[in-house]
């Protein structure tokens, strides 16, 4: 990743880890379409282990039931893909965690796993701070695998600092 988004990233990622400080936050990542993007962005930065409490890479249906408590019965109802799914992966972070913020990530950054209603791109994001009211957002991300993923790592962080103020 050595485009210009990366070196927004790693800007971004600074930038989180500096207004969690501030507030004395830590965060937990729940993260499916982009396995472990946010958190890794983050821990790129020496000194953030103060800020990342841990991180969750739930690729799979059963990985997002049996770590983060997502009901089995709400994926099979609503898919992955979902604001419902990521909501209960936020959810579920915070509650497996001491983390004050959680975030969450679940989307289709492709190739392939697209239908007519969920297209490539698609990304549904969470974010949670302890205490505090659930945010959701949809976005149909444009670009390749890649790109979608890098784009989602970007959403990640806003929500983190929104969460954070």
């Amino acid at each position: 990743m050595n485009d210009d988004l990366s070196q927004t990233l790693a800007e971004l990622a600074a930038t989180v880890l500096a207004d969690c400080r501030v507030h004395g936050l830590r965060v937990a990542t729940a993260e499916s379409c982009t396995g472990g993007l946010v958190a890794g962005t983050l821990t790129d930065i020496a000194g953030s282990s103060d800020v990342v409490e841990r991180g969750f890479v739930t690729y799979s249906n059963a990985a997002k039931t049996e770590m983060l408590d997502v009901p089995a019965e709400l994926i099979e109802r609503v898919g992955a893909v979902s604001a419902e799914v990521a909501r209960a992966m936020a959810a579920g972070a915070l509650a497996h965690s001491p983390a004050e913020i959680a975030v969450a990530i679940t989307g289709i950054a492709g190739p392939g796993g697209a239908t007519a209603a969920k297209p490539v791109g698609l990304v549904h994001f969470a974010a949670l701070r302890r205490g505090g009211a659930m945010r959701d957002e949809r976005h149909v991300l444009p670009g390749d695998r890649a790109a979608i993923r890098r784009r989602a790592v970007a959403i990640a962080f806003r929500m983190i600092r929104e969460a954070a103020a």
